[in-house]
């Protein structure tokens, strides 16, 4: 990318201003382009968005507004890489990680009623805001994964490492904990089945008399992530898909709607948008069978039964998971979670859904809980009765106990600086400019003015 590209358009780019509400509580804020990195910008929103992040998660730094532009810059670069090198980030990470963000916020502020009041916007808008800096974010996070994917570390690299650290810089490990858990789920009855089909049904005859599918489904369908799109998934391969989801997908031709398909998460009625080699682009209108009362109470019953077995010492909780346990990831681990981030059994208590944060905040070590409702990683409502079986205090990272994250720690150090290494050449062939606003920030002498 060379300056000359961008001389003519520059005025045009620095006149673009519109008055935005960044902040709540009615406070304006004048959004005005920051940065241009490349054909990228960077705008004052984008700053004032990643700052508020960054405040709600906790994080005191005295020039926030500095290290932020320089992460935004950096971003920048790594993302007009990803775009060169056709990365893509799938619709499931990106809803994934905004969800696990927003829910975090939510703990952090203490309802959603006050992080809407803090952002003065709803929940979806907030979503709506954040959205393209988590898919930006996400789309790096792979562009640096792809330059670090051959980088090693030694044993003898992480003792170095690690006996090289201050002994200030030696980090304080959060308090971690095993859960065994003993999952129902539900099951809607065959009145509840056929009641989701009649209406699908209604739908699709709508469709074919002439009705836009897009618009039925922001207004019925039950699958929030894609409502709000007029129903649409975005390309998926067949393995993103639900098996029999995909099946119906994949044979659709034309702009035809699909019979009713059932899969994992419910029925639906599908309608093609495209298709690409390997990749479909699918609307569809998600209806689930509603989960009667006596469902519910079944559920509770049966787990509070378990629970007196467990609290009697009449069964196991190795056997009850795997006797009575409908999760089929733990029920043959005695019932163990496996943090699915990490791969690991151990979970901080923010990695946890909002729910089980609080029952595992409350419980004891070895204390069988009382049965509650949760929702299952596709959103359905299942019951859970949880074993605290090991909570690993906040402490101070030692090699022996802690050996496997020094070895992380160390290797993303190591990665780090190669990564730093890929910015500085890259800085190098790229045209930059940073508005005058910020040339107090002293990490802009490391290459980013020319």
């Amino acid at each position: 990318m060379i300056i000359s590209k961008f001389k003519s358009v520059l005025t045009l780019v620095f006149m673009f201003v519109t008055i935005h509400i960044v902040l709540g509580q009615d406070r304006l804020m004048l959004d005005q382009v920051i940065a241009i990195v490349g054909d990228k910008i960077v705008m004052q929103s984008d700053i004032e968005n990643q700052k508020l992040q960054l405040i709600a998660q906790g994080y005191k730094i005295d020039d926030i507004r500095c290290q932020v532009l320089e992460e935004l810059l950096s971003q920048k670069l790594l993302l007009t890489q990803a775009e060169l090198d056709s990365l893509t980030v799938g619709y499931n990470r990106v809803e994934s990680e905004l969800d696990r963000r927003i829910n975090y916020f939510i703990r952090q502020i203490g309802s959603e009623k006050k992080l809407e009041d803090y952002y003065n916007k709803s929940i979806l808008e907030i979503k709506e805001d954040f959205r393209p800096l988590i898919s930006e974010q996400l789309l790096t996070q792979m562009m640096q994964s792809t330059i670090v994917e051959n980088v090693s570390i030694s044993p003898k690299e992480v003792t170095k490492y690690f006996k090289e650290l201050h002994t200030d810089s030696i980090p304080m490990l959060n308090a971690e904990y095993e859960i065994q858990q003993i999952v129902i789920r539900p099951s809607a009855n065959e009145e509840a089945k056929a009641e989701a089909r009649e209406k699908l049904l209604s739908l699709r005859q709508r469709i074919i008399d002439g009705e836009r599918f897009s618009t039925l489904a922001v207004l019925y369908s039950e699958d929030p992530g894609s409502a709000r799109k007029g129903g649409e998934l975005g390309f998926r391969t067949q393995d993103e898909l639900d098996s029999e989801f995909a099946k119906a997908a994949f044979s659709l031709k034309g702009d035809g709607v699909s019979r009713i398909v059932e899969s994992s998460f419910g029925f639906h009625i599908i309608q093609l948008i495209a298709k690409e080699g390997s990749q479909v682009n699918v609307r569809h209108i998600l209806i689930k069978p509603r989960i009667d009362i006596n469902e519910k109470a079944k559920a509770t019953e049966k787990l509070d039964s378990v629970a007196n077995l467990l609290r009697s010492d009449n069964i196991t909780f190795k056997i009850a998971a795997y006797k009575y346990s409908d999760d089929e990831k733990s029920k043959l681990n005695e019932g163990i979670m496996v943090n699915e981030r990490n791969s690991s059994t151990k979970f901080e208590l923010d990695e946890l859904p909002q729910e089980m944060f609080t029952v595992v905040q409350n419980s004891k070590i070895g204390e069988i809980s009382e049965p509650f409702e949760s929702t299952d990683d596709q959103g359905d409502i299942v019951y859970k009765v949880i074993r605290v079986k090991q909570k690993i205090d906040s402490h101070k990272a030692n090699l022996k106990d802690d050996y496997e994250k020094i070895e992380q720690i160390a290797l993303m150090d190591k990665q780090q600086k190669i990564v730093e290494e890929w910015l500085t050449e890259h800085k190098k062939k790229t045209y930059i400019h940073i508005d005058n606003s910020f040339k107090d920030c002293e990490f802009l002498k490391n290459g980013w003015i020319k």
